[in-house]
Order: C-alpha cells, then structure tokens, then sequence
C-alpha cells in the first residue's frame, strides 16, 4: 500500500467534459473540475460560490398564464452614457424599459404598447430571440426580417417612444434615399400606359410581377430614377400607381447626342437606356448642335435604331446642314414611358422583407439580410444614417454589397470589430478595413473565412474575439483574426465542456462582473441552466462553469459589470412567476428581496399560495439561514417571532457544488488509472466559507470560516473523486484541495 498526496491548486479551466476523463497527460486535467456547479472560476484559479439573483420586477406587460417559451423576453441595454444607463425588455407586442440608479437600484418606467402612430408594436414571442439591435446616442435600432426597422427613441430621462424607421428624402419629396435593387427578370420591362406624371397611373409589367395579397401597395419601384408609388395591384401584370417625379433621365456623359452630315438622325449616349424601337419619348434642354437647332431637337420623338445598351438614334425636325458630323448637346434631359427594362424596387418591403442584421460600422449605418436578398448589405452614407443614395460612388455615398462567395450566405449578424464581421447561416465573413482608410464603395469588398456557420444567438465580444454560437447549438467558437494566417479564425472554445452547451438561446458578456476584474460570457441555454464562460488570452486559459436555479434562466444582458436575467419559477403546483433579476452580491439566494422586520407577517408579491421560500436573518453584522418557511392563503410568510434580526433576505436557495475529476497519479510502476484506490484524507483551502460537505460529510459550520481544513474519508473505487457541496444560502469559496490518495 502506498500513500501519495495529490495537490490540486487551480480550476482555472473549470468544468470539463467526461469525455477526457483519460485525458490525465494534460495540464488541464489536473486544474479542472467533472462538475463545478453555481461556482465562478476567479482570475486566481480559485472558485467562489456566484452571486444570487435579486429581484427587479415582474413584467406587467404581460400576461403570465400565456408565457410558455424562453422566447418570449428578449432583453437588452440602452447606454447612454456612465449616468444613464437602461435594461430593455421587448415582449410580446410591447417594450419595458427599467433604468439603472446610481445607487444600485433599478427604476421601472412606463411600458411601450403603440407607436408614434399609434399603431400596435410588431413583437412577436415566437420571434423574440432572433430580434437585433444596434444604439447611437438616444436611438436603439430593432431589426427583423418580418417587420420594417423599428427605432426606440429616449425623449427624455424616464421615457420612451417607438417609431418606425424612415429614409430621408430630397427636399421636394421626389427621391428617397433607400436602397433600391432588381427584383425581376433581365428582358421583364415596366411600362407607365398614361402620362409622364400623376395618380393613377397604369403600370404594366411585361411578365408577372406584381403580388395581389397587398404587400406591393405602399412599395416604390423607379422607372429609370423616377418614382412610381404603387397604390393598388389589379393582377400579376398591372398595377396602379402615383409616378411621384416625372418618368424621365437626365443625360450624364458630356456630348450626348451626336449629329450626322446631312441627315436628320441624331445618336443619342443615353447609358443603359432599356429603350426599345418604336418607344416614345421627349427630349428636352437640348442645345443646337451640328447645324440643328434647339427646336427641331427638342419634343416628342420615336426611338429609331438601337445600336447597342448605352445609344439609339431619333429623328430631328430638320437635317443637318453641317460639312460634317458634331457632338455636343448640353445637359439633355429624356423623359419617357414606353417599356423599359431599366427599373428597380425598394430593397426593404413586406414583399421582400426587412433587415435581420444591423450595426454601426466606421460611422455608417449597416442593414443586412432580407428575405429577397438575404446575403446583401446595405451601408448608409457616411455620417447619413437615413440616407442609403449610392450617387456616384464617391467616397462618402452609400455601399451595397453582396456576399457572392459561391453559397448563399443568410447573414444573421455584423459586428463592429477591428473589421466588419459578418455571421450567416454557413459562413463567417468580413468586409476589411484598411490602414489609415475608411470604407468607401471602390475598395469595399467581402471576404468569405470559415465555414461553420452561426445559431440565432447574438456574436459577443469578450477577451478581444468575438464568440458565436456554430449553427446547429452544439459549440461556442470564437472569431478572431489570426496574424499567422493573415485571416480569421474560428477556434471551439467549449471543446473541454461541450455537455454544457444544449441548445443556447442568449447571451451576455459582463465585464468586472461578479465583483472580479475578469470578464464572463453567460449563456443562456435552451434546457433552462445558464453557462458561465470567462477567458485570459494572454495566460492562456478558459473555462466553463454551470448556472442553475429553482427554475429556469430564459434571457439575460449585461450593462457594465451589472448582469441581468429573466427568470421563471414555478411553486408544486405548477403555477408560474416571471421575474427580471439581477447577480447581486454574495447572498446565496435567487429571486431575493430584502425585507426589514415586521411585526406582522411580509407579503410576498412574487408568491404564490403555498409556495416554499429560503430566508437569511440579518443583525446589521451576520447573515444566517433560519431555514425554509411556507406562505399562507395571503401570499404571507411570517417571521414575527425573529424580532433580533433587522432585516430578511427571502428567496429560493440553491445548491453549490464542486465535483473533481477522478484523483489520479504516477506510480513506480506505471499509472494507476482505472485500479481501485482510495481518498483517505482531503485537506481543503477555504475563505470565508460556511456549512460546507465533502463526500457528503457535514465539515464546517462555523460562519465565514478561512483556512485549512482536514476531512478523513472512506471507501474504493476506480475513479475515487472529491465532492465539495453547500445546500445552505451562505458564502463558499475553495482555493484548492490536497488529496491522500492510497494506491
């Protein structure tokens, strides 16, 4: 028999898969745990039992009895600066908005339900998860493919107001400035049957076109640059519509009409004219040229020949009597409405869906992924968040750009990174920035990088990478641009911990969250755990640990280093509360409001009848759990008979646990994995710690105990572990065990 003391210093790489329960060469195995449960992973190495969760406020929006999906809550932050700060609530067909106090308080302000209109908010619960949001100053941006952009705006410290994104127009009302793409087929032409101007205008498609549920009334289409509102669909061919600017284009290239020797034929360079033979059309601010006056060029006119895309020839009114053939013509103008098949639409549309990305970007504005044009972004002019007019390309004009990387890609999310991150349904792209240059539409360009593709689970910046959730639930990996590839790369961070991520529905990253200076990623999973992710590049090491509650975590975010969760709990009989909550403090109690005494009994407005409820007594210098109490038809817990304490922390308690791998080491004469051996004694480093277990034997219940602490223990088997476990609501901190291992 041989005794060998096995020291275990850190859990810097937190809780592990079984899957390496093998894996004993490795470092990580000897600084991890099997199971580290409602414990956060300190930048030390040490792990510490993680904070309760203190009640905010329930949601009075909405009707609990018709909660049934952890879709149903998106939550989200609106920062305006360090002294006015908001946690957002979007719900089913309404918006919450709760403000953060400087005293560490949180003050509910009045719920959103209409908008400036007065028209009914578009949520929807089946949808709240996929929401996207994006804020500048006092506008928070809310994007989804099934309705148009939302803008919530802050009007003034305590309000809120909800309005439907719209695009700047030119000061005569004529243009908007939205982006405009081509919807139909090459040889499809448009055609306008009456006049160039007007209401009720004809509008004839050459092949079926027009959707006749509705969804094309309100759309805007351009015949050439000029607006044509659609105001109702007579069938898949015609439509009516108002022609908003007159149905005509302005000429651009210098000298666009050329003149033959003797001859009344004029070329006219009008580019990508979509003209055909025969159509009609009127000439205007034409300046004589090749010995054919102004007037004889000017009116009415028939398209002759078309020579190619960009030329076609018309008749003047006399012939010219010049030695020789002339350019000139000034600034002319066309104005035509034969069928063309030169026409666009409006990109976001109830017939071609709405942004389900969006983002700030180098001082633009970017959309992302419709339904018609899900790998498409759409890049506001630079400063003109409101204005998406692509003019002539010049540096500071809106930028269009497709992701045609050979796939499809369905964008999800950007991000604003040191580059333009992009995540789809299949890839993870880019669009560069570039040394000392801004993103123009002349070097704008998409990259495509790696190919795993992201869940609807928004792309979170922590440790200087951006972690996403790979399509499918099944990983969390993280994007980041490697200078050794020159190119992003997508690393899986939860390798080690995979069992930990099922399905995940949210997340947060709170940074100096849990009273450390680390950052953590909390994860909000389908199955209703939370997992907690925390990472140091620069020391390399991660690690992973799992949230649980009386309940169920559904949704969470982070303001600062404050972090938020909505949470359901639900007593015996399967009756259901919906609460916002925060991680505050080192009480081992979630859903918990602090009460002072009383002398009669303390209602409790999250209760139900009959429900239990965990409480802690405090003097004004001790905390001590007086165990659970039941409350009565009234949804009262007395505690009138505890008049020495000033005040109670009452809510539900939850258990801690830590769970080592199996204790393993190297004899003389190999390893001694998988023989049957023994733990004989735990010596356990603890601080400030109260009513520990080790192998569930009750070692410690003195309050806020520091120090070493020896626990003898029985038994054999071939994968002998250490568990370390606190059911009671008090504080638990573990610095590290030394274990007497006999082989």
């Amino acid at each position: 028999m041989q005794k060998v003391r096995i020291p275990q210093n850190s859990f810097q790489y937190g809780e592990i898969s079984d899957n390496t329960v093998m894996r004993t060469d490795s470092p990580i195995y000897a600084a991890s745990a099997q199971s580290l449960e409602n414990m956060i992973v300190l930048p030390e190495g040490a792990v510490k039992k993680r904070h309760g969760t203190k009640f905010i406020n329930k949601l009075v929006s909405i009707n609990p009895n018709t909660i049934t999906t952890h879709t149903e809550i998106h939550l989200t932050s609106f920062v305006f600066d360090d002294n006015e700060e908001y946690l957002i609530a979007i719900g089913h067909g309404f918006i919450e908005p709760f403000r953060l106090l400087s005293d560490g308080t949180v003050q509910r302000l009045n719920a959103v339900s209409v908008d400036t209109q007065n028209n009914p908010l578009p949520f929807d619960k089946d949808y709240l998860h996929q929401y996207n949001t994006a804020q500048y100053g006092d506008v928070m941006f809310i994007c989804h493919p099934l309705f148009a952009p939302r803008m919530l705006t802050r009007t003034s410290l305590t309000t809120f107001e909800l309005s439907v994104f719209s695009f700047d127009t030119s000061y005569d009302n004529k243009d908007t400035y939205q982006p405009y793409s081509v919807f139909h087929s090459a040889n499809v032409t448009l055609e306008s049957n009456n006049q160039f101007t007007g209401t009720n205008r004809t509008i004839t498609t050459s092949s079926p076109y027009w959707d006749t549920t509705g969804k094309h009334i309100g759309v805007t289409v351009r015949y050439g640059g000029s607006e044509i509102v659609i105001t109702s669909v007579n069938s898949t061919t015609e439509a009516i519509g108002t022609v908003v600017k007159e149905l005509s284009t302005r000429l651009t290239v210098t000298n666009p009409l050329r003149t033959r020797d003797g001859s009344n034929a004029i070329e006219v360079t009008h580019l990508s004219h979509g003209l055909v033979s025969g159509n009609l059309i009127t000439v205007t601010d034409a300046v004589a040229v090749g010995g054919i006056n102004a007037s004889a060029i000017n009116g009415s006119r028939y398209v002759q020949d078309i020579l190619d895309i960009n030329t076609y020839t018309i008749n003047a009114q006399a012939n010219n009597n010049a030695n020789s053939s002339e350019d000139g013509g000034g600034f002319v103008k066309i104005a035509s409405k034969g069928p063309t098949t030169i026409w666009d639409e409006q990109a976001f549309s109830a017939v071609r869906g709405y942004p389900a990305a969006v983002t700030f970007h180098e001082n633009r504005l970017c959309f992302a992924g419709t339904i018609a044009e899900p790998d498409t972004i759409f890049m506001s002019q630079l400063g003109e968040f409101f204005n998406y007019d692509v003019g002539e390309a010049n540096d500071t004009d809106a930028i269009i750009l497709v992701a045609a990387t050979g796939d499809v890609n369905e964008i999800r999310y950007m991000r604003s990174n040191r580059d333009l991150q992009i995540f789809t349904l299949s890839d993870e792209l880019y669009i560069p920035t570039y040394l000392n240059q801004a993103i123009t539409p002349t070097n704008a360009q998409i990259r495509k990088q790696t190919p795993f593709g992201t869940e609807f689970v928004l792309p979170t910046s922590i440790d200087g990478a951006t972690i996403f959730v790979e399509r499918g639930g099944r990983a969390v990996r993280e994007y980041i641009y490697s200078d050794a590839e020159d190119a992003y790369i997508a690393t899986g961070v939860s390798t080690v911990a995979s069992h930990l991520i099922v399905d995940p529905v949210d997340i947060a990253v709170v940074h100096s969250g849990f009273n450390t200076q680390e950052s953590y990623a909390a994860m909000v999973m389908g199955n209703g755990d939370m997992a907690l992710f925390s990472s140091n590049r620069a020391e390399k090491r991660a690690a992973w640990t799992n949230l649980t509650t009386q309940g169920s975590f559904l949704a969470t975010a982070a303001i600062g280093d404050r972090l938020f969760v909505y949470n359901k709990i639900t007593n015996t009989s399967g009756i259901a509360k919906y609460t916002i909550c925060e991680f505050v403090d080192d009480i081992g109690l979630d859903n918990y409001a602090y009460y002072a005494y009383s002398s009669n009994p303390i209602n409790l407005m999250i209760s139900n009848p009959n429900d239990t409820w965990d409480v802690i007594g405090f003097d004004g210098t001790n905390k001590v759990y007086l165990g659970e109490f039941t409350v009565d038809s009234s949804i009262n817990i007395d505690l009138t008979s505890y008049s020495n304490y000033t005040h109670f922390y009452i809510g539900k308690k939850f258990t801690s646990k830590v769970i080592t791998n199996a204790v393993d080491t190297v004899a003389a004469n190999g390893p001694v994995t998988g023989d049957v051996r023994g733990i004989s004694t735990v010596v356990l480093n603890v601080k400030d710690s109260t009513s520990i277990k080790v192998n569930n034997r009750t070692v410690n219940n003195i309050t806020g105990f520091t120090g070493n602490k020896e626990v003898r223990l029985l038994g054999y088997g071939r994968n002998p572990q250490v568990t370390i476990e606190q059911n009671d609501p008090m504080p638990l901190q573990i610095n590290g065990l030394i274990s007497e291992l006999i082989t």
